[in-house]
Parts: C-alpha cells; structure tokens; sequence
C-alpha cells in the first residue's frame, strides 16, 4: 500500500519545502519510489529539486483543467516531481465555482498512487484550497515546527484545524508525526520548545531533530537536495536519520546502510 503524506503548517518558514525535497531524496535513496506534489504557488519544491522555470505543463493545469498530472524526473533515481508555477496563485479563486473542488487532488493522485511508496505533497503556508486539497487526499500529515516561541502559539489552532477537517471531509486523516527543525543546539529556547512539544504530542514527535545547516540552505540555489549536494553535512545525516525513522514506523528499512549516498 503506498502512502500520501501531506506535508503542513499553517506557519511560513518552519522548512515545509526543504523537509519534503529532503525527506523525499533520503526515502528514494533508500530504495522508495517517491514522488512529490508542489502545492506551493511560489514553487520552491521545484525549483529546488532543479525545475527553476518550468516550461511545460504544471500541477495548476491538472487542478483546474482535465489535465493528467505531468511527472518530471529529478537528479535522484526513484524521486519523481509534480511541478508548482506562477499560475498556480490563481487557482486559490478559479477552484471556488468547482464541483468538488476540495477533492481535485485527490482525484488526480487516485490513479497513480499505487506506482508509489510514498507521495509527499508540499503545501502553502495557509489554509486555503490548496492546502485544503492536499490534506483531503493525504492519508497522513507532517507537521514541521520550528523550535521557537511563535510556534507553540499556532500549534492549537493547527489541530483544532486537522480535527475540523477530518469531522467535515477527510476522517482518515492522521498525524504522521511532527519534525522539529532548524534546532540551534546551543540555545536554551529550543530546548525548552523542543520538551514542550514533545509532552504535547508525546510519540508522534520524531527523534530526529533538523539542526541550522548552511548547506540545507544552499543546496536549493544548486537545484540539488543537500544528499546530492554535500551528502556528509549535518543537514543530510539529520534527513537521512528521519528517513529511516519514518521508513522503520511504517515497516519500512531499517539500518544506515539502507540509504546510498553519492
């Protein structure tokens, strides 16, 4: 059975878009097929996996159009890529007149899911339609939070939304887990964030923790995953750690030497 997982906050930048192309790399190098949804209007899941300008067809035709989901290979073998465009921002209004328009992507992924291990779906910072149409069709959702203040404020409201949602219209729908990341070892304050987080939700938060990396931020400037880009930075060991522990919860590989690295 292959999975969608959703990858969701409503808070912008606590690294929804680096945790999916990470995530995802370190799970195909760990022999998964994988493919990966950019939901994001600003496009950053594909321009970082090396489709800065894409010039074909896009996710946004598929969603608004009879369109099927174009697929694009990345520099990883086994990680697949449903480009995000600038048309994608009009979306958000061209869904509101549409039948079903909640349940677009869930249709569009129907058909092919089983070609996958894993399908990760990056999401908007928002609770828009498109947010809405990715946490429908998912079976789980990731929850990246940045360890600081801000974060624990939104954190009810982003479960009170996942519960409103599986009331209403997606009642499968589960936590996959929440990843803290950019975690500044040195710093009391993510400490004490990371401890509350982890009483909060107990088992569902992963191990692994995502330090501060330089080389996460570069890697998608070179259009790479930072396993491509430098596969012996703390940023790559951190996701290739959590790749093996989301593989192992859900029966999946189980030792360091599942994931090849360049």
């Amino acid at each position: 059975m292959s999975k969608i997982i959703a990858v969701s906050n409503q808070k912008g930048g606590v690294g929804k878009t680096t945790t999916t192309i990470n995530l995802a790399a370190s799970m195909a190098m760990a022999d998964q097929r994988v493919l990966v949804v950019d939901m994001d209007p600003q496009g950053n899941l594909t321009s970082g996996l090396g489709q800065k300008s894409p010039t074909g067809a896009t996710v946004y035709e598929s969603l608004v159009g009879d369109a099927p989901l174009p697929i694009l290979s990345t520099p990883v073998d086994g990680l697949s890529l449903v480009p995000a465009g600038r048309h994608l921002a009009g979306a958000e209004v061209e869904l509101v007149p549409m039948e079903r328009r909640e349940r677009r992507l869930e249709a569009l992924l129907s058909p092919i899911r089983a070609r996958y291990d894993f399908i990760l779906i990056d999401t908007p910072p928002s609770l828009g339609l498109l947010t809405l149409n990715a946490l429908v069709a998912a079976d789980t959702v990731l929850i990246p939070l940045h360890c600081e203040y801000f974060a624990l404020e939104g954190l009810a409201d982003l479960m009170a939304t996942l519960a409103r949602l599986r009331q209403a219209l997606n009642p499968r729908l589960d936590v996959e887990g929440v990843v803290l990341t950019m975690f500044g070892e040195r710093t009391n304050l993510s400490a004490q964030v990371a401890r509350e987080i982890r009483q909060f939700f107990e088992s569902k938060v992963f191990t692994t923790v995502i330090p501060r990396n330089v080389r996460l931020a570069e890697a998608p400037s070179h259009g790479l995953p930072v396993l491509l880009y430098d596969p012996r930075s703390k940023g790559a060991d951190a996701y290739v750690a959590l790749a093996l522990e989301l593989l192992n919860r859900n029966g999946g590989v189980r030792t360091t030497q599942a994931v090849s690295r360049p």
